[in-house]
């Protein structure tokens, strides 16, 4: 009796020591935190600064945040000027682990202000235009958009693009691998299943897209968050807002989208689950449309939710998408 005592005790620390082992890893917002989750598996605790349905664009980090990054061994941040406040952040706290930015080395679309009045025949509607990148499927236009707040020259949104969600995996392999050498062979099997589902979906999307006619692919929505998704899948999105959530729409940039929407019938009109509703709910009355369902654009929904993770949270808003083009 006391022997299997005796093995209960050392199975039961067993236990324990092994889940204080897991390798500590902050990741700045819940898209980062799923795709390290996804990729470290059983051998990683995630915690995830801003949360589901958080909005990073006007994040302002606790004390208690501060205490989770020092705790951490491994940071995963976005980088391309996403997170405004993490190098606060950091220094406050003395952050003494290995920090990974997720999208180093990806091919980023470049934020022009053109200050232009003709987006493809779309007239009186100033704003701005992502850069195609090499190589990338063009969207059906230029995308017009209001006054907005830069995060930098270019836009940190990358996620929006399945293919260069790749980049991401590849770099949080690396800083995973980094700070625990022996999981590397679990690590790489996971991500290298992750990619091939990577590109699953974006197979997925592009035959999605491709269902709706080309002149029907136009999106209106609450903040400029789909650049990257326009230029890889070929729809054009015009938004209220720039590309933070914290940029306020001219009236005359109001006014012009809702021209804009009678004009060519746009009847997909949403708002994203970290934005204010008010100028889309008023863009909708003045179309004659219905808002559609919350797309998510920043921030995963809970899991119960219908964006639980960053592949079904694509999936999900391609769904949509679809749904309210074809209503164009």
């Amino acid at each position: 009796m006391k022997k299997i005592l005796a093995a209960c005790v050392l199975a039961i620390t067993s236990l324990g020591v092994h889940a204080q082992e897991k390798l500590p890893v902050v990741a700045s917002f819940s898209i980062l935190g799923d795709l390290v989750s996804e990729i470290g598996g059983d051998r990683v605790a995630v915690r995830t600064l801003v949360g589901p349905d958080g909005d990073a664009h006007v994040f302002q980090p606790s004390p208690q945040d501060a205490a989770v990054v020092a705790s951490a061994r491994l940071l995963v941040v976005n980088g391309l000027g996403f997170e405004g406040w993490i190098s606060r952040l950091t220094t406050t706290t003395r952050f003494a682990g290995v920090t990974t930015v997720a999208s180093e080395g990806v091919q980023a679309l470049d934020m022009e202000e053109d200050g232009h009045d003709d987006h493809k025949g779309h007239s009186d509607h100033s704003g701005h235009a992502h850069k195609p990148a090499a190589g990338a499927v063009p969207a059906t236009a230029a995308q017009p958009a209001a006054a907005h707040h830069h995060h930098g020259s270019q836009d940190p949104h990358a996620w929006q693009d399945a293919g260069r969600v790749k980049t991401y995996v590849a770099n949080i392999l690396a800083g995973l691998i980094k700070m625990d050498p022996a999981g590397a062979d679990y690590f790489k099997a996971r991500a290298a299943a992750y990619d091939v589902k990577l590109t699953e979906l974006d197979q997925w999307i592009v035959a999605q897209i491709a269902s709706v006619p080309a002149a029907k692919r136009k999106v209106i929505t609450s903040h400029d968050a789909f650049g990257y998704y326009e230029n890889r899948y070929g729809v054009e999105f015009v938004s209220v807002a720039g590309v933070s959530t914290q940029a306020e729409a001219a009236a005359g940039d109001v006014a012009s989208i809702i021209r804009l929407a009678r004009k060519e019938q746009i009847k997909a009109i949403f708002v994203e689950n970290i934005s204010n509703d008010r100028m889309i709910q008023q863009i909708a009355r003045e179309a004659k449309a219905t808002v559609g369902a919350p797309l998510f654009s920043d921030a995963l929904s809970a899991k119960t939710g219908p964006a639980g993770d960053y592949l079904t949270m694509m999936r999900y808003n391609t769904e949509q998408l679809v749904k309210g083009m074809k209503l164009n």
